[in-house]
């Protein structure tokens, strides 16, 4: 999710800064890798790279929480031939900074396999790295759909979701069969995320028989009370905003103040509590969508999602559970060495062959690294909270 140039440099940097305390160090997580009755047993790390602080930091956050958790209960069970650690490495959701936030886990000998990156910019700006360390990366949350082409030769990275394929559809599908609306306009924030939604967006909704307007109101926008007008006078009944939350949030108070109330839907980027802090009343009645359902409703996740919110004070949040399932994966081939010593190339070619069932969703990766399967899920804000709707496709054809 994001895109600026990339900047091909290959140091392993020294972070001194400490992220959100919700989030521990950016160094070995000593909290999360107590292990009873270590013994001798060899000592494996598991990394996670993603925005720890800056914008949109919440998103990067409720999955390095889901690492530390799944990592934390697998060492407490005491019966892993091998002691875990956790790593987390902080890109601030930048393209800028993620080959560096990568090269700090590719430098960790001890670093076998990485949860993230989790936006699609800094997927793409890292990934060149993490296939010449034949080090797996398993993203939970970075959904533009052109990550995975064979031309990248992308070879480590393994998408733990379904794409904007999917995404972008499951708004189409709904505001043309449930809300049947005539008119769309699509607003993209220039990001590598917003880009590539929107662009599955548009390609959808045209295929519906919808007509749609497009927009670009890059990330950073200082006032957005032109981007309201623009809506307000677009003629359109239906707007889709493919952006983050931190954008989403001003934009969403200017629209209210505009006077806009036709129906607004955006995607996972801002799909997140902190939307509805930053927005306040202006974010009642969006509809938000993510390739991830509830932990906090399923029935499936509610051990977890009690778990979590005992470990952390606060909720499980959006792909905390999806992150905590792909650690799960990663352990679980780990553990097919048995005494055997773990190599990151060995790992690697195993976890592409797998597959895992996991509490949210069962995982398996195609040729080139793509998730397969999936379904995408519908939310609204309703008087300051974000309801659970599920399934997109079984409520657009209710």
């Amino acid at each position: 999710m994001l895109k600026r140039s990339m900047i091909k440099i290959a140091l392993p940097v020294v972070a001194s800064a400490l992220v959100l305390s919700a989030c521990g160090s950016d160094d070995k997580d000593d909290d999360a890798s107590s292990n009873p009755g270590g013994g001798n047993k060899p000592t494996y790390t598991i990394g996670f790279q993603g925005g720890l602080t800056g914008k949109n930091a919440q998103l990067g956050i409720n999955e390095a929480n889901g690492v530390k958790l799944a990592i934390e209960q697998a060492n407490a069970k005491g019966d892993l031939p091998f002691k875990l650690e956790v790593k987390t490495s902080d890109d601030e959701a930048s393209p800028d900074k993620s080959q560096s936030a990568a090269q700090k886990l590719i430098d960790d000998g001890n670093v076998v396999a990485v949860v993230g990156p989790a936006f699609s910019g800094p997927t793409k700006a890292a990934s060149p790295n993490y296939a010449a360390a034949k080090l797996a990366t398993l993203t939970p949350s970075a959904t533009n759909p052109s990550l995975t082409a064979p031309a990248n030769k992308f070879t480590a990275l393994l998408r733990g979701t379904p794409n904007d394929n999917m995404q972008g559809s499951g708004m189409a599908t709904y505001y043309a069969k449930k809300l049947k609306l005539k008119t769309v306009l699509l607003i993209d924030d220039k990001s590598e995320y917003g880009i590539g939604l929107a662009a599955v967006a548009k390609a959808d909704l045209e295929k519906a028989g919808i007509t749609v307007k497009t927009e670009s109101i890059p990330q950073g926008t200082p006032d957005y009370t032109a981007a309201a007008t623009t809506v307000k006078n677009s003629g359109a009944d239906g707007m889709i905003y493919a952006g983050y939350y931190q954008d989403g949030a001003p934009f969403a108070k200017k629209l209210k103040e505009a006077g806009v109330s036709i129906p607004m839907i955006s995607g996972d980027g801002t799909n997140d509590p902190e939307f509805i802090k930053l927005a306040g009343a202006a974010a009642d009645n969006w509809y938000l969508t993510c390739p991830c359902a509830d932990a906090n409703v399923e029935e499936a996740t509610k051990k977890f999602a009690a778990d979590y919110k005992a470990k952390f004070n606060e909720p499980a949040g959006t792909y905390s559970a999806e992150s905590f399932d792909l650690a799960n994966m990663i352990i679980e081939q780990m553990k097919t060495f048995g005494a055997e010593k773990i190599t990151r190339e060995a790992l690697l070619n195993k976890l592409k062959a797998a597959e895992y069932k996991g509490l949210t969703k069962s995982f398996k990766f195609d040729q080139n690294g793509e998730y397969v399967g999936g379904a995408i899920f519908l939310y609204q804000v309703k008087a300051g909270k974000i309801e659970y709707l599920g399934d997109i496709d079984k409520l657009s054809a209710a």
